[in-house]
């Protein structure tokens, strides 16, 4: 496996867009004190999800240096995982190019298909011994969440497992997002009822089911481009609404770790 330029990588920035030039041109004389949002470069931000107090954490201490062991875990039940790779099953073609954020050592991608999968996360022992990455980068979203090293329209598909609950910055990183899905391509989030609960964000952290549903939907949202926001909480094989397979449904999840996956498309969604 490669790491992408050392174990560790620093990003560098990518070229400043012309709003955002003459946005720091203007702060230099005294006349604007904040550049835009976002810029073209990284997708267009067209609004803030978030307030100030809603992004803090219990503890305000660095994520790297908090998760600088590796936990070799995977957080969530069996049941939840084998949903997880079913939908990656469905929505993300043989072959494709696929960013896998806040991964670890497994990214749970269905084993008999092929895929090239470049995993970025906060430990690096972890992402070493994930055998599904043909690269990775150490990265802290919440410090650094625009700017990666990737070329524009560069990936088929992102993944997020059970990690969205920590992200301060979260329309920065869609935006991000945005810019290295091709068109058509999928972002699948992924979260249950889990959770760091001093590391989750405040406007996460005392949520339902429902309320962190739709706060993921309006991640997307808030950047301009990606198609409607789609919440799936059930993925089978073959499609079964008998009532003893919903009485079923409704044990399991009683008895598990609930799942849920919010799923959308930059521009469009293919009809294959």
């Amino acid at each position: 496996m490669q790491a992408l330029s050392g174990a560790v990588l620093r990003p560098q920035p990518l070229p400043l867009c012309q709003p955002l030039r003459a946005a720091r041109r203007r702060t230099a004389r005294g006349r604007q004190h904040s550049p835009p949002l976002s810029c073209s470069s990284a997708g267009e931000v067209v609004r803030e999800v978030l307030s100030r107090s809603e992004r803090t954490k219990l503890d305000p201490n660095d994520d790297r240096q908090w998760y600088s062991q590796p936990r070799f875990t995977t957080h969530v039940d069996d049941r939840f995982l084998g949903q997880l790779t079913e939908l990656y099953r469905q929505r993300i073609p043989p072959g494709a190019r696929v960013l896998d954020l806040g991964c670890s050592h497994v990214s749970h991608l269905p084993p008999e298909r092929q895929y090239d999968v470049v995993g970025m996360g906060l430990n690096a022992q972890e992402l070493a011994a994930n055998p599904r990455l043909s690269a990775f980068s150490v990265r802290n979203l919440n410090s650094d969440p625009s700017g990666w090293a990737h070329e524009s329209a560069s990936f088929d598909a992102v993944t997020c497992c059970v990690s969205v609950q920590y992200y301060q910055q979260p329309e920065r990183v869609m935006a991000e997002v945005f810019r290295v899905l091709r068109p058509g391509g999928v972002c699948i989030i992924s979260f249950s009822n889990r959770q760091f609960y001093n590391k989750a964000i405040a406007a996460w952290r005392d949520g339902t089911g429902y309320s962190r549903s739709q706060l993921v939907k309006s991640y997307f949202s808030a950047v301009s481009g990606f198609t409607a926001p789609e919440l799936v909480t059930e993925v089978q094989k073959t499609v079964d609404d008998s009532l003893l397979r919903r009485l079923t449904l409704l044990f399991d999840r009683s008895q598990g770790d609930p799942f849920y996956a919010v799923i959308a498309y930059r521009n469009f969604r293919p009809s294959v």
